[in-house]
């Protein structure tokens, strides 16, 4: 997977490849390492990279935001995925009106995390569906409000069919 990572208005393109449970290689700016990283608490990651151990506390701040606690430095990140990046780009140029969000692939859906009238913002996930053993995080293609939820948590989906409405906010 691909990040688009900014601090403090710098902007690094981060690689991120799973080559092992847990076992990752990330590669920023042309340099790649390897790290076994374990989640050990409900916000804290034990990571291992090249021989060295520490620990990082990752706090979310909203859609894209994190605060992560290393070595005593807070970072504030704002990242943002490949896929969602392009979402954003492709919405402020095509997208117009209510857009629909329909399932890609058969599948469960895991969570539900807007309700209808609730605020989004692109790329901020709406649902989560599990499918071929992976979740997917579904997310907004356009600011707006949730108009419509089509599904429950727990409820199975199939291709094509409708997860939810978001209209941009001059409609709405």
């Amino acid at each position: 997977m691909i990040y688009e990572v900014s601090e403090g208005g710098e902007t690094l393109r981060i690689e991120l490849h799973e080559v092992g449970e847990g076992v990752y290689d990330l590669t920023v700016g042309g340099e790649t390492v390897r790290v076994d990283a374990a989640k050990s608490g409900r916000t804290i990651y034990s990571v291992i990279e090249d021989g060295r151990q520490f620990e990082a506390m990752v706090e979310e701040r909203g859609a894209h935001g994190f605060d992560i606690l290393v070595s005593g430095r807070i970072h504030h990140l704002e990242a943002v995925d490949e896929r969602s990046r392009l979402l954003a780009e492709q919405a402020r140029t095509v997208a117009t009106g209510p857009q629909t969000v329909e399932a890609e692939m058969p599948g469960k859906i895991v969570k539900v995390h807007l309700s209808v009238g609730a605020p989004v913002r692109v790329g901020q996930g709406v649902v989560v569906v599990e499918a071929m053993k992976m979740e997917n995080e579904i997310r907004s293609p356009i600011d707006g409000v949730v108009k419509e939820i089509s599904v429950s948590e727990e409820q199975t989906v199939e291709t094509g069919q409708v997860l939810f409405v978001v209209e941009p906010p001059e409609a709405a």
